[in-house]
């Protein structure tokens, strides 16, 4: 049954307001282990979540592959019984948005030998250098068609290609275990040789194992642990935790919250994870959240604005099929600085550099106590080796109060474009110092 067949069948049994959310994906997912190729295999999936408000009160059912609508139905309306009543049917009016980024449509199997062949050359490049090392390398293609229809005529439908692939590279030796991980997301079929030689050059500074350190230092937040920080500053934009007052920043519009050399912004169209409406069928909108420092604004789903008395971002996405739309980024843009990643490095007489981190990083307090899980030691703008068994601990507002610079060399970690950022100073403690 099709997004648009459950809404009728659900207008016929008099319901007036109904939303229906469907996924379809097709997925080619090409798995490496231990250096050989594992599996090759094709996975389609279906699933359709069902919101409808009965008596005041909303309710919401999911299925997957085939179902019964009526059932659906009837599930939604008992989910709905045991909710409280709504002031507000959550619903966007009448539109029609269609959206592709395919071209050309091909079979997902038609790239299996030059995907297969650049995941080898990627192999073998890696085990030239380090012919100890256990290479695992996951690389998929996927399509995914998303609808969105309700009763009130919104019609919404985007179909996207992506081609993703993440490698990680572990090397033991006695009691020394190194893991090293990367990957790419596009559009479009990349090639990995650009991802391998990061991976070679974080390989190489860990060569060595530094002594350890203690105190408080400059840190260097590499892009790939400068997300760390972002996933904080992410929370305390949302609207939902501004208007519960658990974001530190919910009466700090227009104020200085961290450093001028900080612009954060959120930029819809930027491929790869570009996002031409949300999961309530709003068109996304590029947005400056903070500008030089200053809180700009905040992101909102259509919930939220009506509580917090703001215009809709636009931002209401759904974590899970089976959950409401809540709050969420399109994706978060962090303005370059000028300098390149080795002409930080120089300008650190003792430092860290950071990486990649063990656990979770801070939650909205700012908070963190972080094991390192790559982390490098500077002296004199040189890196000298990896730091084993050391923690880092701050607070993530504090630390953005204290940039010294960013870096020009951004890229995406996730969903989150950032370059790298350079703090004045966070307390290091190595278990050897």
């Amino acid at each position: 049954m099709t997004a648009e067949e459950l809404l009728e069948l659900a207008r016929k049994k008099g319901l007036k307001h109904v939303e229906v959310y469907q996924v379809d994906s097709l997925s080619r997912p090409i798995v490496f282990s231990a250096n050989r190729l594992k599996q090759i295999e094709s996975s389609q999936g279906s699933g359709i979540a069902l919101r409808l408000w009965h008596e005041g009160k909303s309710g919401l059912a999911v299925a997957y592959g085939e179902f019964s609508g009526e059932d659906l139905i009837a599930k939604a309306i008992s989910v709905a019984q045991c909710k409280e009543e709504e002031e507000e049917v959550l619903l966007n009016g009448e539109n029609c948005l269609v959206h592709s980024n395919i071209k050309e449509d091909f079979p997902l199997a038609s790239k299996d030998e030059e995907v297969i062949s650049h995941c080898r050359q990627v192999i073998e490049k890696i085990l030239q250098s380090y012919p100890e090392a256990i290479v695992g390398i996951e690389a998929e293609w996927e399509k995914e068609t998303t609808t969105l229809v309700n009763s009130r005529g919104l019609y919404c439908q985007n179909t996207d290609l992506s081609y993703s692939v993440s490698i990680g590279v572990e090397l033991v030796q006695e009691e020394n275990f190194l893991g090293v991980y990367d990957g790419e997301y596009a559009r479009h079929l990349v090639s990995l040789q650009k991802t391998a030689n990061r991976i070679l050059e974080r390989l190489s500074w860990a060569k060595e194992n530094a002594s350890g350190i203690r105190g408080i230092v400059p840190v260097l937040f590499t892009p790939n642990g400068a997300v760390t920080l972002w996933e904080t500053v992410t929370s305390a934009l949302n609207g939902k935790l501004v208007f519960e007052k658990s974001s530190p920043w919910h009466g700090c519009l227009g104020k200085q919250v961290v450093s001028p050399l900080i612009t954060l912004s959120q930029k819809p169209d930027f491929q790869p994870y570009d996002c031409p409406f949300d999961d309530e069928g709003t068109i996304t909108q590029p947005l400056t959240l903070i500008d030089q420092g200053v809180l700009n604004c905040f992101y909102t789903d259509k919930k939220m604005a009506l509580l917090l008395g703001v215009d809709n971002t636009g931002n209401g996405f759904r974590p899970s099929l089976g959950s409401y739309p809540t709050p969420d980024l399109v994706n978060l843009v962090v303005a370059a600085g000028d300098k390149s990643f080795e002409s930080l490095v120089a300008d650190m007489e003792l430092g860290v550099i950071v990486d990649q981190i063990l656990g979770g990083g801070a939650d909205i307090s700012g908070d963190f106590s972080v094991n390192l899980d790559l982390g490098y030691l500077v002296k004199k703008g040189e890196i000298v080796g990896r730091l084993k068994d050391t923690m880092l601990a701050g607070n993530v507002y504090q630390c953005l109060q204290q940039v010294i610079a960013l870096g020009n060399d951004s890229r995406w970690v996730g969903s989150c474009y950032t370059p790298s950022i350079l703090v004045a100073g966070l307390s290091v403690v190595s278990e050897n110092s």
